[in-house]
């Protein structure tokens, strides 16, 4: 397939775009032969008084930005590097300095600085009773 479009080369575009195309109108006809109406999706150039040319055919490296093709290839380059730029420097930079989600990295620090503060007193690091005794409700034997 690929030896086959390199063989039209240039004139592929040409080939490729179809203008000449004929559909048959699906609406119910208005003559009284009651044939389908036949029409030009595009008209021919002599019939239409201009011919319009596809940008691929001047530009085969068409961009969609201009119809100059330098202009065109100017654009998308500054478009996709001011596009790739901004979206990777300034969403970095907003990943970066998102605030600390569920406060881990001060819950992480608090408990460092407990660790340090009750070694340094001799202190276990958790107590035996670390709830309060007298809060905890306990059921009675008949109630389980």
């Amino acid at each position: 397939m690929l030896t086959r479009m390199l063989r039209f080369g240039p004139a592929l575009p040409r080939l490729l775009s179809n203008q000449h195309a004929r559909f048959v109108s699906q609406s119910k006809p208005s003559s009284a032969t009651g044939s389908t109406a036949v029409t030009e999706l595009h008209p021919s150039a002599e019939a239409s008084g201009h011919a319009e040319v596809s940008p691929f055919v001047k530009n085969p490296d068409y961009h969609g930005f201009s119809s100059d093709p330098v202009e065109d290839e100017w654009n998308m380059k500054v478009g996709f590097f001011l596009g790739i730029s901004v979206a990777v420097v300034i969403g970095g930079t907003f990943i970066h300095y998102l605030p600390d989600y569920g406060m881990r990295q001060w819950a992480r620090r608090e408990a460092e600085r407990l660790i340090v503060e009750r070694e340094s007193e001799d202190l276990p690091l958790i107590g035996e009773n670390y709830y309060d005794t007298n809060k905890i409700i306990l059921p009675t034997a008949g109630e389980e």
